[in-house]
């Protein structure tokens, strides 16, 4: 559980630290074996039961940055995805979803569950009574993803925690696009959070990686399930997460200064249609956000004035890259439709709102300033080629 009187950098520096005890080092230890000792030790340590010293070090880091009492580490988001839900669900039983969700969580659900007899329900909206609309006799979980990706929806946590002890049900939230320096769940009364920590965690785009944080007792649910689903992360790559953890706090803070800088500029844009960033005051969430949130993040969406390209716009970009990912140290951008939603049907990107136009911009640690020079060259650019 966290230190109450510990800040988030301090946590992110310190908290589940491996110690050094010969060398002394500042940094923790990499114990790379693949092979542990089974007799005469109190654990018999595997890696693919997420029990190596370095796993089990950084689960206890990210445990603490969410206030949670444990966590297990994955190999993707994905993986922590489905392993979470499947490990509360079996034939016969349904999950209530929200309707905007990341792309490969909607086409996990849509393509997967109905083979293992697990049914499912989209709300039409992200009205707590949507939620509660949805719930029938054998649902087990509630799940949920605030802020969204992409279009930036906010969901109550607090009312959706609240739905589900009053039903009996198990509440899970995708937090990746918050990041613990901005949002905990677990606070709200939310029981299995779960992060790409691929994203923020990471935040220099080169690890791939999940986390799931709950109680003990719902991490060991998850645990029994996850040892035979073989999604554990390799040592070298859990190490490489606990040192850029290490910067999260910093990371993410700038990258939250930023994205409100950038959001404020687009809004008043001429050749900017619509703006989406829960820091926005226009946002129809705004007074939710803060009242959840920490601060707004390092994400926004934005389309352009129709008659200009988008992807014509993205190959115009120099400094800013037309990139897969997000939650970078450099700031990136994609187009939902061609990439994290591009399993989801038309039909189903119409409904939750996600146009050919749309932009996911994500803010990087760069200088504002230059990151707006490039988006005015970009659109310079782009209307000398549209005459």
């Amino acid at each position: 559980m966290k230190n109450k009187s510990q800040g988030i950098n301090t946590l992110c520096a310190h908290a589940g630290e491996l110690k050094d005890t010969q060398f002394k080092g500042a940094v923790s230890p990499l114990y790379m074996s693949t092979s542990y000792a089974f007799e005469d030790v109190d654990v018999k340590r595997y890696p693919r039961y997420f029990n190596t010293p370095n796993q089990v070090a950084l689960a206890k880091k990210i445990a603490a940055l969410e206030h949670g009492e444990a966590a297990l580490i994955f190999g993707s988001g994905m993986a922590a995805v489905s392993t979470s839900l499947m490990a509360f669900l079996k034939s016969g039983d349904h999950v209530v979803l929200q309707n905007t969700l990341y792309g490969g969580t909607s086409n996990l659900v849509v393509e997967e569950f109905e083979r293992y007899g697990i049914a499912f329900s989209f709300t039409k909206d992200l009205k707590p009574e949507s939620f509660e609309a949805e719930i029938k006799n054998n649902t087990k979980v509630i799940y949920i993803e605030t802020p969204s990706n992409p279009l930036l929806t906010i969901t109550d946590i607090a009312a959706i925690s609240r739905i589900a002890k009053k039903n009996g049900l198990v509440s899970m939230i995708d937090n990746t696009f918050a990041s613990p320096v901005n949002q905990n769940p677990i606070d709200f009364g939310i029981d299995v959070v779960i992060h790409s920590a691929t994203k923020y965690m990471g935040g220099h785009s080169d690890i791939l990686a999940g986390a799931v944080i709950a109680s003990e007792a719902h991490i060991d649910t998850i645990f029994q399930l996850a040892k035979n689903f073989g999604g554990s992360l390799s040592d070298y790559t859990v190490w490489l997460l606990e040192r850029s953890i290490k910067t999260m706090g910093l990371r993410v803070k700038a990258q939250n200064k930023n994205a409100k800088k950038m959001a404020k500029y687009l809004e008043k844009h001429e050749d900017v249609a619509a703006v989406y960033y829960p820091g926005l005051k226009t946002h129809p969430d705004h007074e939710l956000a803060k009242s959840q949130m920490k601060g707004f993040g390092g994400m926004l969406s934005f389309e352009l004035n129709e008659g200009l390209n988008a992807s014509l716009f993205q190959k115009e970009l120099k400094l800013i890259k037309a990139s897969m990912s997000l939650a970078g140290v450099e700031s990136t951008i994609l187009s939902p439709t061609l990439t994290s939603h591009a399993l989801l049907t038309p039909e189903e990107r119409a409904k939750q709102g996600i146009k050919d136009g749309l932009m996911r911009f994500s803010i990087g640690i760069e200088e504002v300033e230059d990151l707006i020079e490039d988006l005015e060259q970009a659109l310079v650019s782009l209307k000398q080629l549209a005459n």
